[in-house]
C-alpha cells in the first residue's frame, strides 16, 4: 500500500472568491533506499554535483595562486603580483558573475533552469581548461577569462530555482533545495586539499586541466538525465507525478510567466531576503578567496596544509546545510513551526552565530583556536540556507528564479569589494590587519540578521498570487 497524502487546496476565481476542497493522492512509498526511483532526488542529485562542479572551477584559483606568487628557496614565484594585483585577479570572477543574475533567472523562467544550468557549467569548464596558457600570457588575459567565466556561472543559482518550482513538493523545498546547495560547500571542501596536493606535486596548472575535465564529465550526465518538468521525464512514476504536480497546485502549469516588477521591488519581504544573502556571501567570498592566504600569512601553514585546513570550515557547512534542510522540513511539516519562523530562526541564529565566532577567530593566538572559530563561523552558515535562500520559493514560487537573480545580483558586490578592501587592508600581512578583516565580515552578519528577522516572511505574498488558480495550503498536509 502506497501512503495518502491529503491536499487542502484553496481555489480563487477572478472575483476573489475562494472555494476549498480536499484531495487524496497515493503515493507510492515502496522504494525504500533507491533513491533513483524518486527522480526528484535524481534531479537534486545532479543538481548537487552540479554545484559541486561550479565550485571546485572557482575555488581552484584560491588554492593555486598561492604557489603562483609565493616563491620558494630553490625557486623563484613564477608570477611577481602584489597584493592588490591578487585581490583584482580573485575579485575578477565577480565583475561577470553578477552582470548575469537577473537575465539567468528570466531566461530559465522561459527556456527552462536545465538548459541554462547546464551551459553555465560546462563553458566555465572549457574556459578553465584553457586558464595556464592565457595567464602566462599575461595576467589580464586571466583577468578577462575570469570575467568571462563569471559570466557563465551567474546563472546557475537563479535558475536552480526554476526547476525547483517544478520539481519541489511544497514540504520538500527545504531539503531539496539545501541538499543542491550543499554541493557548494562539498566542492570547496573537495577542491581546497586536492588542489593543494595537485599543485604541490603536478605544478598549478594541472589543477585547471583536471577540473575543468571533470566539468564537462558532469555536463554530459546532466544533459542526458534530468529534465526540467517532472511530466518530461520518461522513467518518472505515475504516483510521483501526481503526488509532485497536486502538491504544486495548478499554478506552475502556466506557459508564459509575467513578472510583477513593481510589487516584487518594493515588497520588504524580498529585500529582507537580498539583505542576508548579501551579508552570507560578505562572509563566505571573504573566506572563499582569502581564507587560503590568511592561513599562509597568519598561521604560517606550507601550501598542502593550508589546502586542508582552509577545507575544514567548508567540511562542517557541508554537514550542515542537509541536516539543516531536513529539520527546517521536519519542523514545517509536523506544525511545529510556520514556515516564517523556521526561516527567520534558522537564518537569524546562523549569523548571530558567525558574527560572534568570526570576530573570536580575529583575536585568537593559537592556529588551532583560530581554524575552530573559522570552521564553527562557516559550518553555522549552514543553517542559514534553510532559512533565506530557500525562502523565494515561500513568497513567489513562479517568480523564484527572477527573485534569486535579483537577490544574488546584489549578493555578488562581496564577491568584487571583499577581496579588494582585503587587498589594500592587508599590506604587511599581519595578524592586526587579518582581525580588520574579520571584524568587517563580523559586523555585516549582524546586520543582516536584524534587517531579517524584521522584515522576513514564509507566506505566500499578494502580488504572487493567481487568479483561477489552486493554492496548497502547505502546513494543512496530513499523510496516513
Amino acid at each position: 500500500m502506497g501512503k495518502k497524502i491529503i491536499f487542502h487546496l484553496e481555489r480563487r476565481d477572478q472575483h476573489g472568491s475562494v472555494e476549498k476542497r480536499t484531495e487524496k493522492v497515493e503515493m507510492d512509498d515502496a522504494v525504500g533506499w533507491k533513491f533513483w526511483k524518486k527522480r526528484r532526488y535524481v534531479v537534486a542529485i545532479f543538481a548537487f554535483f552540479g554545484f559541486f562542479t561550479s565550485y571546485v572551477l572557482r575555488v581552484n584559483l584560491s588554492i593555486a595562486i598561492v604557489a603562483m606568487t609565493k616563491s620558494s628557496p630553490e625557486d623563484e614565484a613564477e608570477f611577481n603580483w602584489d597584493s592588490k594585483l591578487q585581490g583584482l585577479v580573485l575579485s575578477s570572477f565577480f565583475y561577470g558573475y553578477i552582470s548575469t543574475q537577473v537575465i539567468g533567472g528570466w531566461l530559465s523562467a522561459r527556456i527552462g533552469g536545465k538548459r541554462v544550468f547546464g551551459i553555465g557549467i560546462a563553458v566555465t569548464a572549457l574556459l578553465t581548461l584553457i586558464t595556464p596558457p592565457l595567464t602566462r600570457h599575461s595576467v589580464y588575459a586571466l583577468v578577462t577569462l575570469r570575467i568571462i567565466e563569471g559570466i557563465f556561472e551567474g546563472v546557475t543559482y537563479p535558475c536552480i530555482h526554476a526547476i525547483w518550482a517544478n520539481w519541489a513538493p511544497p514540504l520538500e523545498r527545504s531539503k531539496l533545495a539545501t541538499l543542491a546547495f550543499a554541493g557548494s560547500s562539498v566542492g570547496t571542501v573537495f577542491a581546497m586539499p586536492v588542489c593543494g596536493i595537485i599543485v604541490e606535486q603536478l605544478g598549478w596548472a594541472s589543477s585547471f586541466y583536471i577540473f575543468g575535465a571533470i566539468g564537462l564529465v558532469w555536463f554530459a550526465f546532466w544533459w542526458h538525465i534530468v529534465t526540467d518538468k517532472p511530466e518530461d521525464d520518461p522513467k518518472i512514476s505515475q504516483s510521483e507525478l501526481d503526488y509532485i504536480k497536486r502538491s504544486l497546485g495548478n499554478s506552475n502549469q502556466q506557459k508564459t510567466i509575467s513578472h510583477p516588477w513593481k510589487s516584487m521591488l518594493t515588497s520588504p519581504a524580498v529585500w529582507a531576503i537580498v539583505a542576508a544573502h548579501f551579508s552570507e556571501n560578505w562572509g563566505f567570498y571573504t573566506m572563499l578567496t582569502q581564507l587560503p592566504t590568511f592561513m599562509s600569512d597568519v598561521l604560517n601553514f606550507k601550501l598542502e596544509e593550508t589546502g586542508f585546513f582552509s577545507a575544514v570550515p567548508y567540511l562542517v557547512m557541508s554537514i550542515v546545510i542537509p541536516c539543516s534542510g531536513q529539520l527546517a522540513d521536519y519542523l514545517r511539516s509536523k506544525n511545529i513551526l510556520s514556515t516564517t519562523h523556521v526561516r527567520k530562526i534558522f537564518t537569524c541564529v546562523a549569523f548571530l552565530s558567525q558574527t560572534t565566532f568570526m570576530i573570536l577567530a580575529g583575536f585568537t593566538t593559537t592556529s588551532t583556536s583560530a581554524v575552530t572559530c573559522l570552521a564553527v563561523a562557516v559550518g553555522l552558515g549552514g543553517f542559514a540556507w534553510s532559512g533565506f535562500s530557500v525562502n523565494h520559493l515561500d513568497i513567489a514560487p513562479q517568480h523564484a528564479s527572477v527573485l534569486m537573480g535579483i537577490g544574488n545580483t546584489i549578493a555578488t558586490l562581496p564577491g568584487i569589494v571583499s577581496p579588494l578592501i582585503t587587498g589594500n587592508i592587508v599590506q604587511n600581512k599581519t595578524a592586526a590587519e587579518w582581525r580588520i578583516v574579520l571584524i568587517i565580515a563580523g559586523t555585516i552578519y549582524l546586520f543582516g540578521a536584524v534587517i531579517y528577522g524584521i522584515f522576513a516572511s514564509g507566506e505566500r505574498q499578494h502580488w504572487a498570487r493567481e487568479k483561477n488558480s489552486d493554492d496548497l495550503k502547505e502546513n494543512s498536509i496530513s499523510a496516513y
